[in-house]
């Protein structure tokens, strides 16, 4: 074991376990470079994850607004008796409130939070090497409160998520999502009287000069269309008195370092498809995509006249084909119940939270997170107090 610790590094810790369960090893990484081979085996078909947990993407959020927030890595990574790994699970530590939390990397911009998993293994874990799995945390991370595992979803690819059996509540917010049937008919995607909607609206854009959908390919593009995104966005945000998440520089850095980051494949770990005419850009939208699911995250659209043109809508029904076409299964538009998401969306995918305490100051932190989060859920889907709230947030601001 301690040989082990030496070959992956410094920083690394290794635990072995009995062979009741097929977690034969667990090890804890605390560097990104450290870990990136390893990660980087969880890439092939053998592998299932989310778009949202690949190494570019959380790395650059890493290197910008995981350092800028003072969040170190705790990568853990099970392995078996043959030293295949099992499974990673993308975690930083932070200090909140007098507690050490470790949460899924990525902050709020990922909407779904989960492991890397190998594909066997994911079907078949049981509660008793998830509670093995935890266990083995808790016996490497003396420094560690609570493992806070928030926005899971119960399954991805039709396949269960194991950690989501540790789920005691639902996340604040379920997210809005979309089934599509490779090889349909646009129509089945995106009702005919809604595209029919859209046209229409749509005829007043195309008089534009160099009107056009497209998705940004090159570096150029990319820095063009995000450079427009931070000019439009906080006017955008202001309008609706709305704070701006993106107006800090670690968030700008993250933003443009994913979006310039290409996957092994050539892909970008965020790509940017974009409505734009020669004069202006018209709409954004970002969003991660795996082959299985498109998911936006990041949009804007512009402060001129030719927002009345439901733009934004424009852009997403170009975003379904475009995918649709490619075999694509499904689409999230990300957490919460925006008008606009529930044009296309009419499936909610549930997501769930998890508080686990390690000590027994975890314990008290743990249920002030779960209870922080309930209140915000009953806040949520309670419109008279979903108004309280804004209107008190609106004065905020003021």
């Amino acid at each position: 074991m301690a040989m082990a610790a030496a070959l992956l590094g410094s920083d690394t810790n290794s635990q072995t376990h009995p062979a009741s369960n097929r977690i034969a090893r667990v090890d804890i990484v605390r560097s990104m470079p450290e870990s990136e081979a390893r990660w980087r085996a969880f890439e092939g078909p053998e592998y299932l994850s989310t778009p949202y947990q690949r190494f570019e993407l959380l790395d650059a959020w890493q290197q910008t607004i995981g350092k800028h927030e003072g969040a170190t890595p705790l990568i853990v990574i099970a392995s078996g008796a043959d030293n295949r790994p099992l499974l990673l699970l993308p975690l930083v530590v932070s200090r909140e409130n007098g507690a050490k939390i470790a949460r899924f990397m990525g902050g709020k911009h990922p909407t779904f939070n989960m492991a890397l998993w190998r594909r066997d293994f994911i079907e078949t874990m049981t509660r008793a090497e998830v509670d093995a799995l935890v266990s083995a945390i808790r016996g490497q991370t003396d420094d560690i409160d609570v493992l806070a595992f928030a926005q899971q979803p119960q399954r991805w690819q039709n396949i269960v998520n194991p950690l989501a059996q540790l789920a005691g509540q639902p996340s604040t917010n379920p997210c809005p999502m979309m089934t599509m049937t490779p090889g349909c008919k646009p129509e089945d995607r995106v009702s005919t009287s809604t595209r029919r909607r859209l046209r229409n609206k749509e005829r007043k854009l195309q008089s534009l000069p160099g009107y056009r959908y497209f998705v940004a390919a090159t570096d150029a593009d990319i820095n063009r269309l995000l450079d427009a995104f931070f000019i439009i966005k906080p006017q955008r945000m202001a309008l609706s008195k709305l704070p701006d998440i993106f107006s800090d520089e670690a968030t700008k850095a993250f933003v443009r370092s994913a979006c310039l980051a290409k996957l092994p494949n050539g892909d970008r770990a965020i790509e940017l498809h974009a409505l734009e005419c020669d004069s202006e850009l018209i709409s954004v939208f970002s969003c991660v995509a795996d082959g299985e699911r498109f998911s936006t995250m990041f949009n804007t659209y512009t402060i001129s006249d030719n927002a009345r043109y439901s733009p934004g809508l424009i852009l997403l029904r170009y975003m379904i084909d475009h995918f649709g076409d490619r075999g694509y299964r499904s689409v999230d538009f990300g957490v919460g119940s925006d008008e606009y998401k529930l044009t296309f969306c009419k499936e909610d995918e549930p997501l769930v939270d998890a508080f686990i305490p390690l000590t027994a100051r975890g314990k008290f932190a743990a249920l002030g997170m779960s209870s922080l989060t309930h209140a915000k859920r009953l806040v949520k889907h309670n419109p008279a107090l979903m108004h309280m709230a804004r209107l008190l947030r609106n004065a905020i601001s003021r």
